[in-house]
């Protein structure tokens, strides 16, 4: 019989030694679902439906109340809406809990078994939905924004309308309706306009030739987003000038940062303003940017000298 060298016997063992090191930490780490269901109590679970039914209908009813409270006091939707977040959020944490306490025997051995299943779920299932829920909770504590406001997200712009425990809610300008899971938030800078409150500054470009009367067109753009109905007088409304390389065009660019009063009227209040600055530019005669030609005069014959005229 032929002797096998030292290496290969080494080499044998030790892989029959891993292999049962591994077949037995699974079978200690796989939950046992058959023992698992001797912890749950059927009774309570089918006593769990009627919870679950009354925390659905609660919530159809905080939400209708409050957008009832928001449309009749539009001042204070804001401070509604964040109400009504948090009174949804602990209404899920409540009937979870209940749901939990009717349908499982709580003792040593059940902790275990259910810890374990729920460990093996979480780790091969249930990670996205786990860390949506974890950034869930750091939302509403850390509030990188709140209900109400006006964001800037993964190349989306409009409103927040929820914040739940998988995803937050936003309606685009355009009334779409954009789902975000919430672990992608902290993956993606967000920019909030106004940040709970009502007002918020709106950016308006205006562009005139460099050849035009620029002091003129800053008073008619600041008077323009004075008059207009959708403005916030409370705040300053500054209107910033510099030269700028439009298009191979020179051109004298003003930038104005009025507020208005709420938020959701933001392009209304755009819309006013630029149609009052454009009737206000033609007939004071201020024009937008253009080439400028320059022509080289010819010599004068009185003179003998050139010059140049623009």
């Amino acid at each position: 019989m032929k002797r096998q060298p030292w290496s290969r016997i080494v080499a044998l063992a030790a892989g029959g030694a891993v292999q049962l090191l591994t077949t037995r930490a699974y079978a200690q780490d796989a939950p046992d679902l058959g023992r698992l269901a001797e912890f749950v109590r059927w009774g309570g679970v089918a006593a769990s439906v009627p919870v679950i039914i009354g925390a659905m209908f609660l919530i159809r009813v905080v939400d209708n109340f409050s957008d009832r409270l928001s449309a009749r006091f539009s001042n204070r939707r804001p401070t509604i809406q964040k109400v009504q977040t948090t009174v949804r959020f602990f209404v899920y944490i409540a009937t979870i809990a209940i749901t939990a306490s009717f349908s499982i025997r709580v003792d040593p051995t059940a902790m275990t078994v259910i810890g374990g299943a729920l460990a093996f779920a979480v780790g091969f299932a249930l990670r996205d939905l786990v860390a949506s829920f974890i950034a869930g909770i750091t939302i509403m504590f850390d509030r990188p924004f709140q209900v109400g406001d006006r964001v800037s997200y993964g190349g989306e712009y409009g409103d927040i309308i929820k914040i739940g425990l998988r995803s937050v809610r936003m309606n685009t300008l355009d009334d779409n309706i954009i789902t975000i899971p919430n672990n992608k938030v902290f993956t993606d800078v967000t920019s909030s306009s106004n940040y709970g409150a009502l007002e918020m500054q709106v950016a308006m470009d205006f562009y005139i030739g460099v050849d035009q009367d620029a002091k003129m067109a800053a008073e008619i753009i600041r008077e323009a987003c004075l008059t207009s109905p959708y403005v916030f007088l409370e705040q300053p409304i500054p209107v910033l000038a510099k030269q700028v390389i439009l298009q191979d065009y020179v051109a004298f660019h003003l930038k104005a940062r009025p507020y208005v009063f709420d938020c959701k009227y933001e392009k209304p209040f755009e819309t006013d303003v630029h149609f009052k600055v454009l009737e206000a530019f033609r007939e004071r005669g201020i024009l937008p940017p253009s080439l400028l030609h320059r022509s080289v005069g010819v010599p004068s014959p009185s003179d003998g000298q050139s010059g140049r005229g623009g």
